[in-house]
């Protein structure tokens, strides 16, 4: 497996925010946004962007709450210190522009996508309906892209749901299917974070179907 390493990156606001970079192996398919949840850029996170890298991405996972927090990773047992963060004292516009800012410095060699997860699914969701620069986005369980309805997605994307989900309600999930049915939607027999190896959450079936079809979805739209 591919491994990555940290660099610094400026972003649109001039601050200096970490980001974790894997060189793709092999033949390269396009660039990657990869969006982290709200527990920071943590191991399964950068695990994540190396098996993403194996699949022919270069991938750029940046760590959003550097500006509050630099180098912040709350465990498994501290979500709610993550959920403090990422909807109280960090403003979401501030990590659409640092997705928007990686997905810039990927463009130059080609075609760029985003995945997100959490509260990175949310972000994700807003890059695609907020960047010209990226060319796909599969956006895990974003609490708030329901949402972002009324905000047209500037290129495809495809959204992942778990039928269990108590903080996405199913009423939400196909107020946006109504919406915007240009959107390719998933539900999946699983609850919330279900492509998290936390046990309480995990679904190896969801995480692996919704793995595989993200990976149709950007090879279908030019990976």
């Amino acid at each position: 497996m591919c491994k990555g390493k940290m660099i610094e990156m400026t972003m649109a606001d001039g601050a200096n925010v970490g980001a974790y970079h894997v060189e793709p192996y092999g033949v390269r398919r396009g660039g990657l946004v990869l969006i982290q949840e709200v527990f920071g850029l943590t191991e399964h996170i950068k695990d994540t962007a190396d098996s993403f890298c194996s699949e022919g991405y270069e991938v750029l996972a940046p760590s959003l709450f550097d500006r509050e927090e630099p180098g912040f990773i709350a465990s498994a047992d501290e979500m709610q210190k993550g959920v403090e963060l990422a909807y109280k004292r960090h403003p979401f516009d501030l990590s659409v522009a640092d997705a928007k800012t990686c997905a810039h410095a990927l463009k130059k060699n080609g075609l760029v996508f985003a995945v997100g997860y959490c509260y990175g699914g949310s972000v994700a969701y807003a890059l695609a309906c907020r960047s010209n620069e990226v060319d796909a986005v599969s956006s895990y369980y974003g609490k708030l892209a329901p949402d972002m309805a009324d905000e047209t997605p500037k290129c495809p994307v495809i959204c992942h749901f778990g039928k269990q989900d108590t903080s996405i309600p199913l009423d939400r999930v196909e107020a946006l299917k109504r919406a915007r049915p240009e959107v390719v939607i998933h539900l999946y027999e699983a609850g919330h974070g279900f492509n998290s190896p936390r046990p309480t959450h995990h679904n190896p079936e969801a995480a692996r179907l919704a793995r595989d079809r993200t990976l149709e979805f950007f090879r279908a739209h030019g990976a």
